[in-house]
């Protein structure tokens, strides 16, 4: 009886239906999509004065004050098209990005948030997408035949240097940065822009938010830690500035969970961060961000070349990051992006062989004497880059500009011997790039890079070339060509600073086709490496590989109401002969299938959304390879494939403020398991010294649990819950 009925009929500005769109009640569960007339009709219990939200993609939102007093509304809206932008086709080759809403918004700081097996990293979600491994062992992003340390993070166009914590052997680490700072991605498994450099494999490319809605501040508490937040808008809402700071202790989870490491030192970790925002003009903006970061932890493994010894391994981690970033439209025709970044990290390690009392011990032969040791190692990195565009007339863009950027590592080491090495790179870099529209339906992105390292003493140029050609009203073709280069690694050229540049050239074909309720992807690519670090014999460029495969990708928000899930799958064909691989291997963190289903349902009755996601794997090849003495090569003397990878992980987010109009606060309650099945997971396998005992690589534990409650204060993140989810 209390329900009111709103209809109507939703048009464009050439008087033509609008399929497709959203037309929602503000703050409630009301609404209803328009159908192919573009006609919409639903009921509402919700009274008094209201804002009627429309949304659809290619069309400017549309925002309505509607009365409901008890009588039928019916309304003729109309809705304004983007500019020429959404008609014309995007070379997508290699990308998938969300930065730019009128392409396809794939993974955003809520997705990435409410997926069950990511636990608020965000490349754990990114994991979930097509092109990348399941590694457990170390941190980074393998992507495409490639290693971690082959895909790189920019952050507001920016490299970051040290964008994870730092490892412990055998055990990877999470990113250091919150997904809600970001308002935009783009992963690139391949062909990426000529705008960012020195990544083999692929690069994420991550955007900070602007100005904030409102005033706000935040309060969180969870079984591993607290936090806390404030940002303050000023009242003409063109100035901004805020402060965090967080937490996180693991022990109440090592106490409820037992972890295979014996930590003598529980992780624990500390994070600040400052930022302020100003409007510098109608069009320009100035961002600041910077944090400070500590952790430390310590941890006893068995020894594995001893039956009764012990390794007593310690960490304390130091890191400080800042990035200041100027965009500003120069005219209509000229745009200008100025940043700047810094970091500095330090790790202070070390390790003590020790007995069954835990008492240390030194054993002066092969292969213990090398096991106790001392590190400390800074790395520093100082970045300027600027970037001016030009518009050419229609959609057509020019792009050019350059970076520099000073690289600084320090290391000290001490074993048997003591190491002191000072590693320090200008690198320089000058680029062009242009997006060139010969039609809606057929466009093309020209790019080179030019690239300098004092370190090197040599320079290399990386032609990158990408055409697109529109198929239809919603799908597209792409095609991608680019040279990519990368340093080696500061390990490497501490042993030979000789070395230079490895390479790789990415060929992608790629399909897309894209409607408002679903994304589908298409994706084969073929890598040729080259010049990849070979360790024996001698450290030189020898290297080389290849990497081939197949990748889809499904998106569906529509086929099922209140549901939104995805699933991606990938073929890989990858062989290398680098390090010290006596021939062409398939490398040890590379499956030839992977697969991901990630699903996604808000109950509104419960006001709870329900999410799980499943991760799958074929095993990984394993190798022991050892040195023959007697020709002076090396040799495998076993080998194999890990245990098929599964992973069930589900999660649990509570929104009992949902539907309360005049709260002042807004609480999100989390709770989330991995690996719900409790499914053993062997990453790898390590040998000993004498290669007669074998242990396979686990995770410390083989199941996580979180519980944590969110307030914010001012602004209702239980709505970007609900929006992104139905």
């Amino acid at each position: 009886m209390s329900q009111v009925s709103v209809s109507g009929k939703l048009l464009d500005n050439r008087g033509k239906p609008v399929p497709g769109a959203s037309i929602s009640i503000k703050d409630s569960y009301d609404g209803a999509t328009s159908d192919s007339a573009g006609l919409f009709r639903f009921s509402t219990g919700e009274t008094g004065q209201k804002l009627l939200v429309i949304t659809c993609i290619g069309y400017h939102p549309l925002e309505k004050l509607i009365e409901l007093n008890g009588q039928p509304v019916a309304l003729n809206l109309v809705l304004r098209e983007e500019p020429n932008e959404l008609k014309a086709v995007v070379v997508t080759a290699g990308s998938f990005e969300a930065s730019d809403s009128k392409r396809t918004t794939v993974l955003n700081s809520i997705d990435i948030v409410t997926t069950a097996s990511a636990n608020a990293d965000v490349t754990a979600a990114i994991r979930t997408l097509p092109g990348t491994q399941q590694v457990g062992e170390k941190e980074g992003l393998f992507v495409r035949g490639g290693s971690g340390e082959e895909a790189r993070v920019f952050i507001d166009g920016t490299l970051v240097n040290n964008f994870f914590f730092t490892s412990v052997p055998d055990i990877a680490s999470r990113g250091r940065f919150s997904p809600f700072l970001f308002k935009g991605t783009v992963f690139s498994s391949g062909g990426y822009s000529a705008l960012y450099g020195q990544a083999l494999s692929g690069a994420l490319i991550l955007e900070t938010i602007d100005l904030p809605e409102r005033s706000s501040a935040s309060l969180g508490l969870s079984t591993v830690g607290i936090s806390g937040g404030y940002q303050q808008l000023n009242k003409q809402k063109n100035a901004s500035w805020g402060a965090n700071y967080g937490y996180t202790n693991l022990l109440p989870y090592f106490e409820l969970v037992k972890q295979r490491p014996d930590y003598f030192k529980v992780p624990a970790f500390h994070y600040g961060d400052l930022n302020f925002r100003i409007k510098t003009s109608k069009t320009g903006i100035l961002k600041f961000y910077g944090t400070f970061q500590q952790s430390q932890l310590g941890l006893r493994t068995a020894d594995i070349d001893s039956a009764s010894l012990k390794n007593a391994f310690r960490l304390s981690n130091y890191n400080v990051y800042g990035n200041l970033s100027w965009k500003e439209k120069l005219g209509k025709q000229w745009k200008l992006y100025l940043g700047a970044s810094y970091s500095n990290n330090l790790d202070d390690i070390g390790n003590r062989l020790q007995d069954q009392s835990n008492q240390a011990v030194d054993i002066n032969r092969i292969p213990f004497r090398n096991k106790n040791f001392d590190g400390r190692i800074r790395s520093g990195l100082a970045q300027v880059k600027t970037v001016i565009d030009r518009r050419l007339g229609g959609l057509s863009v020019i792009r050019f500009g350059g970076e520099y950027l000073y690289f600084r590592d320090v290391v000290k080491f001490s074993d048997t011997a003591s190491v002191h090495t000072i590693v320090n790179d200008h690198f320089k870099a000058l680029f062009a790039e242009a997006d060139i529209y010969i039609s809606n339906n057929i466009a093309a992105k020209l790019g080179t890079r030019r690239e300098h390292s004092s370190l090197l003493s040599g320079a290399n140029m990386a032609p990158r070339v990408s055409l697109a050609y529109k198929l239809g009203k919603k799908g597209q073709l792409s095609l991608a060509y680019g040279i990519f280069y990368q340093k080696p690694e500061r390990n490497q050229l501490m042993m030979n600073p000789d070395l230079d540049y490895t390479r790789a050239v990415h060929y992608i074909a790629n399909y897309q086709k894209i409607s408002a309720g679903y994304t589908f992807r298409a994706e084969a690519f073929y890598k040729k490496y080259a010049d990849l670090v070979k360790t024996f014999p001698g450290i030189n460029n020898n290297g080389n590989g290849y990497a081939k495969g197949a990748e889809v990708f499904w998106r569906d928000r529509k086929s099922i109401k209140g549901v939104d899930y995805w699933v991606s799958y990938s073929f890989l064909d990858t062989r290398r002969d680098y390090l010290n691989y006596p021939y062409s291997l398939q490398p040890n963190f590379a499956a030839n299938h992977t697969a991901s289903l990630v699903v996604k349902k808000f109950i509104s009755k419960w006001k709870t959304q329900v999410n799980g996601s499943y991760s799958f794997a074929t095993g990984r090849p394993y190798y022991n390879i050892r040195y023959n003495g007697n020709d002076g090569k090396y040799f495998i003397a076993d080998q194999g494939k890990t245990l098929a990878y599964n992973n069930l992980s589900f999660s649990l987010n509570y929104l009992p403020s949902v539907g309360k109009t005049n709260a002042r606060a807004f609480t999100v309650w989390v709770f989330s398991v991995t690996n719900v099945l409790n499914q053993k997971q062997v990453y790898n396998y390590n040998y000993s010294y004498n290669g007669l005992n074998r242990q396979p690589v686990r995770p410390p534990a083989n199941q996580f649990f979180f519980l944590g409650c969110f307030i914010s204060f001012g602004v209702d993140r239980t709505d970007d819950v609900i929006n992104s989810n139905l």
